[in-house]
């Protein structure tokens, strides 16, 4: 089970890319005719390959997002902190079962060109743990039974774990295991005994950058200097009534990805045959809600989160389709954790 978790936090954080039309980006290359037969060059023999690999970076972008943004910036909080002296640092799970490309049941590519197919998938849990922290930097102006305008900056870490060998059907290998984001969050209403806490965040989150070999019989694919970086702005709503506190919100995340993939099929009439380096580089917007619940114990929070995610900022084409469906469906997701601050 670990392993597998392994595998997946691995292709969630490589296989990523558009949210726009990449069903395209591979050559589609020419064929000649040589005494009485058609031969293809290599662009035309290896592009159905590369458009399998390419399909799968569509895929999995709006998850790998989704797994690294979660949903509340600060889990389980709403309000500001209340300025200098006062923090609150975080562990956190985001997880929801997501669908992951099984490469090694994928068909022999062909040799003259690409042929739409329906690519085996399967429901699989997928994400990452996060850890944050936030610290008070103003406690805002008075204004009746609250302040407003209370400022924090917000920290947050990502951690990719290194997976595989060269022996190995997936190898992930990030440039550094451990990534940190940052962000900042304005209060319009700090929370007090009888006003809810009202809070804008903006959260900038990134991974970093990897490289990643996946293979089967028939099909390898290899991914390098693959990036991915995201952005997210909430606004959220919380009250605490003494043992439980409750938060909810919504906002938009946005997500920006690049890669260079090159795909190599064998087993075919025509041999071996290495594809083109095809460079992506892709935005995509989707639209996040959720409610957070906690349990005020006297040292720390236990939070529990649920959240979705839903639409892009254009229809995520994928020239082949997915067993499990299309790439940008409505996602739910869940997020656990344990938080302490003063």
């Amino acid at each position: 089970m670990k392993n597998s978790l392994l595998v997946a936090a691995g292709l969630s954080v490589m296989l990523t890319a558009s949210a726009s039309a990449l069903a395209n980006t591979c050559p589609s290359g020419t064929s000649s005719t040589i005494g009485g037969f058609t031969v293809p060059d290599r662009s035309r023999a290896s592009q159905d390959a590369c458009q399998m690999a390419v399909d799968v970076f569509q895929f999995m972008a709006p998850q790998l997002g989704l797994a690294l943004a979660g949903g509340n910036a600060t889990l389980g909080a709403g309000s500001t902190l209340g300025g200098l002296g006062h923090f609150s640092v975080g562990l956190r799970a985001n997880v929801f079962n997501g669908d992951l490309p099984q490469i090694g049941s994928f068909p022999t590519p062909g040799t003259n060109g690409r042929t739409q197919r329906v690519l085996p998938s399967k429901g699989q849990v997928l994400g990452l743990p996060t850890a944050d922290a936030a610290i008070g930097l103003f406690g805002g102006l008075p204004f009746g039974l609250t302040n407003v305008g209370g400022v924090d900056v917000l920290l947050s870490a990502a951690y990719i774990p290194s997976f595989g060998d060269s022996t190995s059907d997936v190898k992930v290998t990030p440039d550094q295991n451990l990534q940190v984001g940052y962000g900042v969050r304005v209060g319009l209403l700090s929370e007090s005994i009888v006003v809810p806490g009202v809070s804008v965040t903006y959260i900038k989150r990134d991974l970093p950058k990897t490289s990643l070999s996946g293979k089967s019989t028939n099909l390898d694919v290899n991914i390098t200097n693959a990036k991915v970086e995201t952005s997210a702005w909430r606004i959220t709503a919380s009250k605490s009534f003494l043992l439980f506190g409750v938060v909810v919100g919504g906002g938009q995340d946005k997500y920006k990805e690049g890669a260079s993939i090159q795909a190599t099929s064998r087993g075919t009439a025509a041999g071996t045959q290495v594809s083109d380096v095809v460079q992506l580089a892709q935005d995509l917007t989707r639209t996040n809600i959720f409610a957070d619940l906690s349990l005020n114990l006297p040292l720390f929070k236990i939070v529990g989160e649920v959240g979705n995610s839903t639409g892009s900022s254009g229809s995520v084409i994928t020239y082949n389709t997915f067993q499990t469906g299309p790439a940008d469906k409505s996602r739910t997701y869940g997020s656990v954790g344990i938080r302490i601050g003063i």
